[in-house]
C-alpha cells in the first residue's frame, strides 16, 4: 500500500466505524493548559499516579495529553463519558477496554514521538502502531545489525548513505507496529522476521521465520505524520478502508 501524506482531516461529526475500516488519530501533544487540565481530570486514579511520576514536565504533560485523548477518542466511538472508561493490559503491558466496555469488539493501539502521538482504531482485530521521528545522526547501520534480520540489513547496506536514516526508521515502525499489533512486544526477537523498508516499496510483512503462514495474516500501512517523521499501522487481515483524522482537542 502506499504512504498516507499530510493533511490529516477533521473527522465528521457522524463518526462511525464500520468493520473493515481503520481509523488514524494524529494528536498533538502540546496542548493549551486549560485543555491540558480537562483532560486530567478525565483520568483514573492510577493513570494520575503514573503521570505525576515523570520526573520533567514535559513528559508528565505529554503522557497526559496522550492518555486523556485516547478517552476522548474512544468515548467518541462508545458513547461513554471518558472518565468512566477502564482498562485491562495483557501479560506484556498492551493495553484494552474492558469487555464490558467493548473491548472485544474495539480494538485500539497508540504510540508518540517527538510531540505526536498515533492513536489506531479498528474493530474485531489486532492492531498496532508505531511512529517515529527520523534522526540523520542515530548510528543506524550499527542498530541494525544488532536487531534487523539478514535481508533487512543486506536491503539497508544496498541503499545509498543520505537514504539509510529515513530507511531506517521505516523499517523501525513497520517492526515495532507488527510486534505491538501481535500483543507481545520485544518478546518477538526483531530479528526472526522481515518487513519492507526499501523507498518506494509497499509496506508488507515479508517472512516470519519458522512460520511460514504469519505474514500471509496480516497487513503493513505506511503512514507519514510529518515532513520528518515517519509510522506504521499493523493489522490482522486486509486493509481496504484507512482514515487519518486530526484531533482538535475536542471532548
Amino acid at each position: 500500500m502506499i504512504a498516507v501524506v499530510p493533511p490529516w482531516n477533521s473527522p465528521p461529526l457522524d463518526l462511525t466505524l464500520d468493520l473493515g475500516e481503520i481509523h488514524v488519530w494524529r494528536v498533538s501533544l502540546a496542548q493549551t493548559e486549560s485543555c491540558l487540565q480537562s483532560l486530567q481530570e478525565t483520568l483514573s486514579t492510577d493513570e494520575r499516579t503514573k503521570a505525576e511520576a515523570f520526573h520533567f514536565p514535559k513528559g508528565r504533560s505529554q503522557f497526559i495529553v496522550s492518555r486523556g485523548a485516547l478517552r476522548a477518542i474512544l468515548s467518541r466511538y462508545l458513547n461513554i463519558n471518558s472518565h468512566i472508561l477502564r482498562f485491562d493490559y495483557n501479560p506484556y503491558g498492551k493495553p484494552s477496554l474492558i469487555a464490558a466496555q467493548g473491548g472485544n469488539t474495539l480494538r485500539f493501539n497508540v504510540s508518540h514521538s517527538g510531540g505526536i502521538a498515533l492513536i489506531a482504531i479498528t474493530k474485531n482485530r489486532d492492531i498496532g502502531v508505531d511512529i517515529e521521528g527520523i534522526n540523520t545522526n542515530f548510528p543506524c547501520l550499527e542498530i541494525a545489525k544488532n536487531f534487523f534480520s539478514p535481508l533487512e540489513n543486506s536491503v539497508l547496506l544496498s541503499l545509498p548513505e543520505h537514504l539509510q536514516p529515513r530507511a531506517f526508521f521505516t523499517c523501525w515502525t513497520r517492526k515495532e507496529a507488527y510486534i505491538k499489533a501481535v500483543g507481545k512486544g520485544l518478546s518477538i526477537p526483531l530479528n526472526q522476521f522481515d518487513v519492507s523498508l526499501a523507498p518506494g516499496e509497499p509496506a508488507a510483512l515479508l517472512n516470519v521465520e519458522d512460520n511460514p503462514e504469519e505474514a500471509s495474516r496480516w497487513s503493513l500501512m505506511e503512514l507519514i505524520p510529518s515532513p520528518d517523521m515517519v509510522a506504521a499501522v499493523a493489522v490482522a487481515g486486509d486493509c481496504s478502508k484507512l482514515y487519518c483524522w486530526q484531533w482538535t482537542g475536542e471532548f
